[in-house]
């Protein structure tokens, strides 16, 4: 018998950033902030070998308070929400004409908040969240997604059923 259990989908939509504060050195190069997000997925809040999935537009006329809109489908693997700080990582980047990208801040939103704020899979969260320093410390500014799981969460392996006294 074949099993047709659909893996993890996480649909992610970055609807937009508020009070984004520039970084010091960047007065330098311009006046103008063209901000645009990364999102990877890691099992561990430590693992600096991220990997980069997805990447928003430039929002060119936003400034510090960009809206974007874009929308991406995440297929996870079932292990990923039995890692031990499993979440997708949002890294926010300005873009300067001479010397190329720089963050401006990340958050991340762990797979706790996308598992236990459904009632049901396929229903639409819309959650907020702090942008943090490169050095992890509290930044400034706020991202906001909305976020839809799709898909089984069972693992294949699990078993249900009633302990039975040996």
């Amino acid at each position: 018998m074949q099993n047709n259990i659909l893996p993890p989908i996480i649909e992610i939509t970055i609807i937009s950033a508020q009070n984004i504060t520039k970084n010091k050195s960047y007065f330098t190069f311009s006046r103008r902030i063209r901000p645009f997000i990364i999102l990877s997925a890691a099992s561990s809040a430590r693992n600096k070998n991220l990997q980069r999935l997805y990447e928003t537009r430039e929002d060119e006329k936003g400034g510090v308070n960009p809206t974007w809109g874009d929308k991406f489908r995440l297929s996870l693997t079932h292990n990923f929400f039995n890692q031990r700080y499993p979440g997708i990582y949002l890294q926010l980047y300005t873009k300067h004409l001479l010397i190329g990208q720089s963050q401006l801040g990340w958050c991340m939103i762990p797979a706790s908040d996308i598992l236990n704020r459904f009632s049901h899979v396929g229903s639409t969260q819309f959650l907020s969240y702090r942008l943090r320093s490169g050095d992890g410390s509290r930044g400034q500014g706020v991202v906001i997604v909305a976020v839809r799981l799709e898909g089984s969460l069972r693992d294949d392996h699990s078993v249900i059923g009633i302990p039975v006294k040996l």
